[in-house]
Parts: C-alpha cells; sequence; structure tokens
C-alpha cells in the first residue's frame, strides 16, 4: 500500500459513499498526473474551493463521491487513449463513485449510463444491456472517466459547477493534448464541449455528442444515441495499430 493510500484508508476505513472531509493530499493520482494536481492546490482557486466544500460538509450537506480523483489513480496520463468527459458525478446515494458514468456493480443502472450501454449495443459492440454499471475495466485499458465538475451535492445536479474544479480539469485536458500519444476525445454535453478549444484537433480525434441523460439524448442537433462514437474510437485506434478498447 503506497503512503497515500494509507492515509485515504485511514480517513475512510470503511470505505464510505460520500466525501468525509476535504483532503485532497490524502486522494491517491498515479504519479505522472501528481505535477498537474499539486500545481493546482497550490493556486487560490483551489483554496477557495476546497473552503467552499469544507463549509458545505460541516453545514451537513452530502457530497460525492468519497474520492473525485479516483480517475486519475486508475488511468495514468501516460496510459490515457480515450477520454470521455461528461459534467458532473451522480448525485443520488450510492451511485457516484469518482469515475463518470460509472456506478458500482449491484447498483442500479442509471438513466445516462443505461442508455450508454444501448449505444454500445447499437454500436454492435454489446451483445445486450450489462447487468453491473462498473466502468473500472475501462479505466484500466487506458478510458479517462472524468467530468467537469468533479464533486456534487446529494440530489442537486451541477450544485458544484463554478466553484472551481474546471480550472482542474482544464489542466487535466490541456496535459492529455499536450502528451505525446494521440488520444480521442468524447466530449458528451455543453460543460465538456466548452473544453474542445483546448484539444489540439491536429492531433488527437474529438467526437461530440449531447449529454447521455435522457434529458438530452435524443435531442438535435447532435443525439447521443445513434452518434456512434464508440464503434469510432475503435476504427481510429484500430488505423493507429492500437488495441481497440473491449468495452465488454
Amino acid at each position: 500500500m503506497t503512503a497515500l493510500a494509507g492515509a485515504t484508508a485511514a480517513l475512510w476505513p470503511e470505505g464510505p459513499a460520500a466525501l468525509q472531509c476535504w483532503a485532497p493530499e490524502a486522494w491517491p493520482v498515479a504519479d505522472d498526473w501528481r505535477p498537474h494536481t499539486e500545481a493546482f492546490w497550490r493556486t487560490d482557486a483551489a483554496a477557495a474551493l476546497g473552503q467552499r466544500v469544507q463549509q458545505r460538509l460541516e453545514a451537513g450537506a452530502i457530497i460525492y463521491p468519497p474520492q473525485p480523483l479516483r480517475a486519475l489513480e486508475l488511468t495514468p496520463l501516460g496510459q490515457v487513449r480515450v477520454v470521455i468527459l461528461g459534467q458532473d458525478p451522480y448525485h443520488g446515494p450510492g451511485q457516484a463513485e469518482g469515475l463518470a458514468f460509472s456506478v458500482q456493480d449491484g447498483v442500479r443502472l442509471p438513466p445516462s449510463l443505461r442508455n450508454i450501454f444501448k449505444e454500445l449495443v447499437r454500436d454492435g459492440l454489446a451483445p445486450q444491456l450489462p447487468r453491473g454499471g462498473s466502468l473500472v475495466r475501462w479505466s484500466r485499458q487506458g478510458v479517462l472517466l472524468l467530468n467537469t465538475t468533479l464533486t456534487v451535492e446529494q440530489g442537486a445536479a451541477a450544485s458544484h459547477a463554478g466553484w472551481g474544479w474546471e480550472a482542474l480539469t482544464d489542466r487535466l485536458i490541456e496535459a492529455c493534448s499536450a502528451h505525446a500519444r494521440p488520444k480521442a476525445f468524447l466530449l458528451w454535453g455543453a460543460h465538456a464541449q466548452a473544453k474542445a478549444p483546448l484539444i489540439d484537433r491536429g492531433r488527437h480525434l474529438v467526437l461530440t455528442a449531447n449529454h447521455p441523460s435522457p434529458l438530452s439524448a435524443t435531442r438535435g442537433p447532435l443525439p447521443f444515441i445513434g452518434c456512434g462514437h464508440f464503434r469510432a474510437v475503435d476504427r481510429w485506434l484500430h488505423s493507429l495499430g492500437e488495441k481497440t478498447v473491449e468495452w465488454m
């Protein structure tokens, strides 16, 4: 166990489903992400964000997920091949686990994730909707599952939007774009698409669609249902001589 992982276990020995305190030094990240996160923690924006989150916790707010940077722990920068960018974590009890769109196996599939799986079936990459909603297997294949905002309060979607997380996720997207390895960026929804100017389209594949939420998944001009992103990513990876993603 690493020192950071040990600190995390000490803070959250029973693995609670919600954030317990503002303690970014105890949130594990892969070594090659650390320069980017640590540079952010030294900023005034990070200090203001931390103070605001801690104040809400002390006021009794339930905030998800317990480890906001889990995506950076499971998918090192040097291994990123695909970036899936969403909006903010799930705001229902027991859902958010620090990976965009993912829930632990055994948790009922949220509507957005159900639509993602429907699109995989439509793309011919899954025979049927899976029962489990964990996307950890994607993370371990180089798929960075990131939201533009990394915390949320129970029952209040986008409640932490504009609090300062966007400055960090800007840094993370810029780092992905600057890294030598070509990547596919899947920008789902307006919040994600606002990051498009940070990506070098000359080197990377950039695909956009509405957010997979039922509120927008079938609406124009860029419906999520029928976007074909998963098949497009696999074709692009194959053209580079890369192994395709085992989505299911």
